[in-house]
Formats: structure tokens, sequence, C-alpha cells
């Protein structure tokens, strides 16, 4: 019985590593199971989002966890909050997921052609034109690709587009010297330059005047990017290099809808790229002020990992991207 256990000098055992016994053990179900527990925050909302019981929910992680020998959650009146262990083992199991999706879309256009999906994160700057075309005209070449797009601020779809739950970033691209632009190893094509305008609702007192001045505006409500978003500081210096104090009365916010029903609401004044302005101003939902261009907005373009090839249908995506800025 003892040799049997230790392993005696008649019957070896094999030293496994302590990697390979952990391999074994872990299963992928808890882990897709965990995925979703801390994206959710909530055994109950991630059991309902996976069609299960929360009985079978909770024993998922208890098994997880007794499989890693460590605390992967913390109860709460909130719901759960990961240890430092859950947020260690979350960044992983997020790039497992991602690879799982990455062999299904090669898998799945090495036997159709024409499927697979593709995730793209995109900000203000692309989301009004050249993303909306951009897709039209994927899903017209390749209608069995699925398309997921996901919008948010620029810290935070880069951290996605890291891990691999983003396949691309789409949009304004970051200044090469900030930190963003060298955290992580990622390849940026600029597609075009885009620039800036000041938009306001199109019942705003400024929208038909034609002698307007930097200095009228600052007496007006604003919209400004959130303090994170590289377009805030270029919207304070458009102030600042012009001799001006930085508007007081402001509302922050990275919004589309929210920033349209602002200026329509109240005499708020923005700034936009000018060809999503311009996007606006067709579809009389707002202004632009005859102030001309006020500067660069920056590049317009399409961020991708340089760690890996990115999946078929991303190749097929960025194709259409390309093709669509070639056009304005």
């Amino acid at each position: 019985m003892s040799d049997a256990k230790t392993g005696g000098a008649n019957n070896p055992r094999p030293n496994i590593p302590l990697t390979d016994v952990m391999l074994r053990r872990l299963k992928l179900k808890p882990l897709l199971i965990f995925e979703r527990v801390l994206s959710s925050s909530s055994i109950a909302r991630a059991a309902r989002e996976l069609n299960l019981t929360q009985p079978a929910v909770t024993k998922a992680i208890q098994e997880l966890e007794a499989d890693l020998d460590v605390p992967l959650f913390e109860r709460t009146n909130r719901g759960v909050t990961p240890t430092c262990y859950g947020t260690l083992l979350g960044t992983r199991v997020k790039t497992v997921i991602a690879e799982l999706r990455y062999l299904t879309d090669e898998l799945n256009t090495f036997r159709t052609g024409d499927s697979g999906h593709v995730i793209i994160g995109t900000v203000i700057s692309a989301s009004a034109r050249l993303l909306p075309q951009a897709i039209t005209r994927l899903k017209h070449q390749r209608p069995g690709v699925l398309v997921t797009v996901r919008d948010g601020p620029t810290d935070q779809l880069f951290p996605a587009l890291a891990t691999g739950e983003l396949d691309i970033v789409v949009g304004r691209l970051p200044e090469r010297d900030l930190p963003l632009a060298r955290m992580y190893a990622f390849e940026h094509s600029v597609l075009y330059r885009e620039a800036l305008c000041a938009v306001v609702g199109c019942k705003h007192p400024l929208a038909k005047r034609m002698d307007i001045q930097l200095s009228d505006l600052l007496d007006w409500p604003w919209i400004f990017p959130l303090q994170v978003s590289p377009a805030r500081l270029t919207a304070e210096h458009l102030f600042l290099d012009a001799g001006l104090s930085i508007p007081t009365n402001v509302v922050e916010s990275l919004s589309v809808l929210t920033n349209i029903g602002l200026m329509q609401d109240s005499p708020s004044i923005s700034l936009m790229p000018r060809a999503v302005a311009q996007h606006f101003a067709n579809l009389n939902l707002l202004s632009i002020l005859e102030l001309g261009d006020l500067g660069d907005f920056g590049d317009i373009g399409y961020s991708i990992r340089t760690d890996r090839e990115p999946t078929p249908a991303a190749q097929a995506f960025i194709k259409c991207l390309k093709e669509t800025a070639a056009e304005y």
C-alpha cells in the first residue's frame, strides 16, 4: 500500500512536473464559467447568462479554486470581487478564450471560406462613418462573417486588444510619445488624417453666424472628452495655444448619443472630427460652426497585435477598411 502511494523500488513512479499535473486537472468549462463570473461580478447573473443554476456555477468555481489551491473570489453585498489570484487568472483566461476563438475562426474559414468572427473596438472618430461603411462592405463580400463592435475609451480598448478580446481597434491612433503607444506590442496603421471642427445643435444661436471667433465660445457650455482620452489634450490645447482660458462649464462624455442629445437640448458646444461632424450635419442633427478647421484631430487608422497574425475574418475586414478609407 505504501509503495503504491510513494513509489517503491519495485514500482517507481515517474516524476511528473507540477505544471503538467495542473494542466491535467484544469478543464475548459470551469474556466469559461469563471470568466463569466469575473466579467459580471455576480454568480446569479453569470448563471442566467450561461443558462445554468447558481449551485452549478458555485460548484464550478469551488472546483477551480481547489485545483489551483487559491481563493479566486470574495463575496460582498454587491456580488463577488476577484482576489489577487482571480485577477491574475482572469487575464490569462481571456487570452485562452481568445486563442480558442482564433482557432475556431481559422477552422471555419478553412472549411467554408466565408465565416468567422471579427471583434472591433472603436471610438467616435471612426464609429459614425468609416466603420459602418467598412462593415457594410465586408458583409456584402462575406455575409457569413459575424461582426461584433465594442466602443469605449482608448485606455480600455488597447488592453482588450492586447489580451485578444478585440481583433482590431479602429479610430484615432495614439500619439507615439504617449505611454499607451509604447505599452503593448501593437502595429498602428494610418488610413488618413482628420481635421477638427466645432459643432452645436441646429437651433444654437451661433449655428448661422458667419463671424465667429474662438473667444466667442468661452462662455457657452462645452462637452469635452474624458480626462483619460488623448482627445482631451487636443481640446484643451486648442484654447491654451490661442492664449485663452479653458472653458469651465464642461460636461465630460465620450457617448455619441448623449453628446448629440445634449447639443439638441442645450446650447452646448463640442469638438468633433470633421468627417464625423459632416455626417451628423447631413442628417440635420448638428451644425458645424463657421470657424474653419481648428487644427489636426490626429491620424485615423487601425491597430492590431504584432505578436500574432490577424484571423482570416480580421484580415478581410482590414482589406475592406483600407478600401473604404481610400475613397475619402
